[in-house]
């Protein structure tokens, strides 16, 4: 289907859409109509967050159109024909303890998002990376609208494509962007994957009645942000987040922020932990998103003791993997620096010697020593 075709080409039906999409296996979804009402605001809020400088080393925020405007400001420049979006929601909720709970001593944090295994027929667990997961059965519902609709143009994206996802998850009527910046399903909470499916079927129905902001007075997420990477109420300085520190950011980390990050070694749930909206979210019944256990409150020792062998057969098919071998090193001697464990000193002295680990691990080496040899412990 071109954009000639569009004018008569059949419009697609919200409440199917949703249907094929809950029997794919996703939790919820909501279909939105191009151009989104607010799609003015969006552009420009997003284009102040680049200009300020807080998307740091995440090159691919800023790529521009043939216009010279920010691609991701609006799904219509990467896709002219675009007519529609249907966003899916998929739950990771875990039956887990949570980031803020008390915890064994000497262990890190790992975000709950990358505990993900995949449950074989067998009922054995694999590591699985939700992208694949959730990929096929996006594939799934678009095969399926095809079969109805006929052959049309569209795009399946997880986490991958050239626009906003929680922009749009809120215009299609999945709840609100909270304070943390995080979308907020009523029911479900934040701990949700987000994925799109860019259509050229047009949509002839009123857009989906909007859920308020329900955050109120309510402002947990940036009084517990270790970091001050939530600047004001939605609005983040990824710059500053313990997330984008730990996977994105592959330089050395500056101790202010170092200090801040605690036993974090990949991504952080801090501010999804404090959220009242998390409180009472169902825990995901989805074979594809299930816990890895291990992965929970992992021990420092046995994150720092693998070698790089060892990280890529444990992390193949998670994506913990993103971060790399060498960032996930420099981010455990960060935790134990913070830690004020003692015990952490002679791994951290043997990896001080080494002269071919690289500058950014060996800076947070050294942190970490002078921090456990000064006595030195953040609470």
């Amino acid at each position: 289907m071109t954009l000639a075709d569009t004018a008569t080409s059949p419009t697609i039906d919200s409440r199917h859409a949703r249907a094929l999409a809950l029997e794919a296996g996703f939790t919820e979804a909501g279909l939105l109509a191009l151009p989104a009402a607010d799609v003015e605001q969006t552009a420009d809020r997003f284009s102040r967050f680049v200009d300020s400088g807080f998307h740091g080393q995440m090159q691919y925020l800023t790529r521009l159109d043939e216009a010279g405007n920010l691609l991701r400001g609006r799904v219509e420049r990467p896709f002219p024909w675009a007519r529609s979006v249907l966003v899916c929601m998929a739950s990771y909720h875990a039956d887990a303890v949570r980031s803020v709970d008390p915890a064994p001593e000497g262990t890190g944090w790992i975000a709950r998002y990358a505990w993900t295994a995949r449950r074989d027929p067998d009922r054995s667990l694999r590591p699985s990376d939700y992208h694949k997961v959730l990929l096929k059965r996006l594939r799934q519902v678009e095969a399926a609208l095809k079969q109805r609709y006929g052959a049309f143009e569209s795009r399946a994206f997880v986490d991958t494509g050239p626009l906003l996802e929680r922009a749009a998850a809120r215009a299609a009527g999945l709840g609100w962007v909270g304070k943390n910046t995080c979308l907020i399903h009523p029911k479900h909470g934040s701990w949700s994957f987000l994925t799109a499916l860019v259509m050229a079927l047009p949509v002839d129905e009123p857009p989906p009645l909007a859920i308020p902001d329900r955050c109120g007075s309510c402002t947990r997420c940036l009084d517990a942000c270790p970091t001050g990477a939530l600047i004001a109420p939605y609005q983040m300085d990824a710059t500053r987040c313990i997330a984008y520190l730990t996977i994105e950011h592959r330089d050395a980390i500056d101790p202010e922020l170092s200090d801040g990050m605690g036993r974090q070694v990949f991504g952080c749930d801090i501010c999804q932990d404090v959220c009242p909206w998390n409180r009472k979210a169902p825990i995901a019944q989805d074979d594809g998103l299930q816990c890895r256990e291990e992965l929970v409150n992992p021990e420092l020792e046995w994150l720092a003791e693998m070698d790089e062998s060892h990280f890529e057969t444990l992390f193949n098919g998670s994506p913990i993997r993103r971060t790399g071998f060498w960032s996930m090193r420099r981010n455990v001697a960060i935790a134990m620096g913070n830690s004020g464990l003692t015990r952490f000193i002679p791994w951290l002295e043997r990896q001080a010697e080494s002269a071919t680990s690289p500058t950014p691990f060996l800076q947070a080496v050294h942190r970490a020593l002078s921090r456990l040899r000064s006595g030195s412990k953040n609470d």
